[in-house]
């Protein structure tokens, strides 16, 4: 498991879970509200990991992680998110190796989704379109 996560969620409920969760396995991890969050949790944490929201307001998820990586970061990136259409996991994927998890199946899917992310294989809900 990561040592380091840092968790952007916009949704004060969700996010408290995900770090609950999370909490559990890592050292750190920090939960933040939005990408613009994200990106400065990272810079300042290097982190082995990253959890983000896809739909947050101001900065989503896809362009906290495209800023994250083209800083130099060699975390991973695994996605969270009310989104069930192909095209969100397409251009997710474009930042490479992820996870795409839907939050209906967070508790099933978000460990399953690190393993695979971390040993360099996507992971995506099995119940994405």
């Amino acid at each position: 498991m990561p040592r380091c996560v840092v968790v952007a969620e916009d949704h004060e409920a969700m996010r408290d879970i995900l770090v609950r969760l999370l909490s559990r396995e890592c050292d750190v991890v920090e939960g933040v509200a939005d990408g613009e969050s994200a990106v400065a949790a990272a810079a300042r944490l290097d982190p082995d990991l990253l959890v983000l929201d896809i739909a947050m307001p101001g900065m989503n998820g896809i362009a906290a992680a495209t800023q994250i990586k083209a800083s130099g970061s060699h975390a991973k990136v695994v996605f969270v998110t009310n989104l069930h259409d192909r095209e969100f996991v397409d251009r997710s994927l474009t930042l490479g190796t992820v996870g795409y998890i839907v939050k209906t199946r967070i508790v099933a899917d978000l460990f399953p989704a690190i393993r695979e992310v971390l040993a360099g294989h996507s992971f995506i809900s099995p119940t994405v379109r």
